[in-house]
């Protein structure tokens, strides 16, 4: 046995790999950061539902961080489309 420690390929901190990944994808950021916006203002307004159950007020609050989760998700997924099948296409248009 050697005495050498292993050592992994890459040295990226998972803040670097978060940061290319959100080059990448810029939605994914965009959608989390969505998510903790509204599970914040939801338990901010926690102690003034009303008659409001707090079973139905978490509920409403989930239903909302993931409608924009998935509404965050789906304009990246339409952005992507548009990057790479639609736009190449305008650009091989043109420069015939």
């Amino acid at each position: 046995m050697s005495s050498e420690e292993w050592t992994p390929a890459e040295s990226d901190s998972t803040s670097l790999k978060l940061i290319k990944k959100s080059k990448e994808s810029p939605f994914v950021p965009i959608g989390m950061a969505g998510f903790l916006a509204v599970v914040a203002y939801g338990l901010y307004k926690i102690r003034s539902r009303g008659d409001q159950k707090m079973s139905v007020h978490l509920i409403h609050m989930r239903v909302g961080a993931q409608g924009f989760v998935v509404g965050a998700m789906t304009f990246g997924v339409i952005y992507s489309m548009y990057k790479e099948y639609i736009k190449p296409q305008f650009e091989n248009t043109s420069e015939k």
